[in-house]
């Protein structure tokens, strides 16, 4: 049997390189999807590359609570139920010492990557079956600090509390509720993170990063991919308000 059979999943951030990797693993063993993202071209994109009847979309923006409502509420009238959330959209922000930092910046990333997550806990709990796996994508910057990324590092330990306090609030329904922490994945935000850091010599700055992953490498999606996959899966039904790394051990040092 597979892994998420006729489960129901919500991902946010779903036309971004991790939400469409797992939404793609997510189909494969057997699950429905609905794939959440603010823009539509992108989730057309996406669903199409999918290729299957299981998935479908919904635009909205993760900040705005009657538009997170409305992809909830798009889910249960779909499917009836929704047995995994994987809360995943977020921005990183602009690379600048925290004396330059922009406050309008500072709070764009905050208002996604923290009142989305938040917002998305809030509104999916409620229409979650008992059983359920939330999980929340955080970061290695939500255990470790970086020059120049005040602002993501700052949204992406917040995660850590909301998870923490979800997690204890969703437990007598036996629902799960853990974050990953994903190093440094050959995606757009990471080359956006490099360019943003030196403009025109962002693959020196792949190379430091590289240079701090004991591993010698970033993460591909598809490894976080599937880590999200064993959460959401019976596999992990009795792991719940953990903050689980994948970060090719750059935070063992």
């Amino acid at each position: 049997m597979k892994r998420i059979e006729n489960k129901v999943a919500v991902i946010t951030g779903g036309a971004g390189s991790i939400g469409k990797t797992t939404a793609k693993l997510f189909l494969e063993e057997g699950a429905k999807v609905l794939l959440v993202d603010l823009s539509e071209e992108e989730l057309k994109k996406t669903i199409a590359e999918l290729n299957s009847e299981n998935v479908t979309y919904c635009v909205a923006d993760v900040t705005k609570a009657d538009e997170v409502q409305h992809y909830i509420n798009e889910t249960e009238k779909l499917w009836g139920k929704i047995d995994i959330f994987f809360n995943n959209a977020g921005i990183e922000g602009v690379v600048k010492p925290i004396i330059e930092y922009p406050e309008e910046e500072f709070d764009k990333v905050i208002s996604v990557n923290v009142r989305g997550i938040w917002l998305g806990n809030k509104y999916a709990l409620p229409k979650m079956n008992d059983g359920g796996s939330i999980i929340m994508t955080s970061s290695v910057a939500g255990i470790l600090g970086f020059a120049g990324l005040s602002a993501y590092v700052t949204s992406k330990h917040a995660v850590v509390g909301i998870m923490r306090a979800t997690a204890i609030e969703a437990a007598p329904h036996k629902i799960r509720v853990n974050t990953v922490h994903p190093a440094p994945v050959n995606n757009r935000m990471m080359r956006s993170i490099e360019e943003n850091a030196s403009p025109g010599h962002g693959q020196d700055i792949k190379k430091e990063f590289e240079a701090t992953i004991p591993l010698g490498r970033y993460a591909e999606a598809l490894e976080i991919a599937k880590l999200v996959l064993f959460l959401a899966s019976d596999d992990s039904q009795y792991i719940t308000g953990t903050t689980q790394v994948i970060d090719g051990g750059m935070s063992a040092q």
